[in-house]
């Protein structure tokens, strides 16, 4: 069965994210691009493979959070997503969509039990 292996992304709403990124970058230092900043990290169990952890911000207005009324989202990477989506299932866990494919990897969100939404990531290799 497939499980959570890192933390994948960290993302969250506020009202001008423009304007969040560059106090990040400012004040922290955070080389925030386009679409966030790319943390890359080395695999403990395989140190030939390299990980990627983002952080990004959205505008209030975004419905990608949805249906959670939250005004964050973690993304969790995994392996073997595909069984883990399945037992998921089983367990009677929401999964509000199904496992679509980009260059970036698979992903699939599912809600826990206070409603919060979890995007899911399997990098494609």
């Amino acid at each position: 069965m497939g499980k959570v292996i890192g933390l994948g992304g960290i993302f969250f709403t506020c009202d001008d994210p423009q304007a969040i990124n560059q106090w990040y970058a400012y004040h922290l230092g955070l080389p925030v691009a386009e679409y966030g900043t790319l943390f890359k990290w080395r695999d403990t169990n395989n140190p030939s493979q390299e990980r990627t952890t983002v952080w990004a911000t959205f505008g209030k207005d975004t419905g990608y959070f949805a249906p959670s009324p939250k005004e964050f989202m973690i993304n969790y990477q995994v392996d073997q997503l595909e069984s883990l989506v399945e037992q998921l299932k089983r367990d009677g866990v929401a999964v509000i969509d199904e496992i679509t494919v980009y260059e970036q990897g698979k992903f699939v969100h599912i809600l826990d039990p206070e409603g919060n939404k979890i995007e899911l990531w399997e990098e494609i290799n």
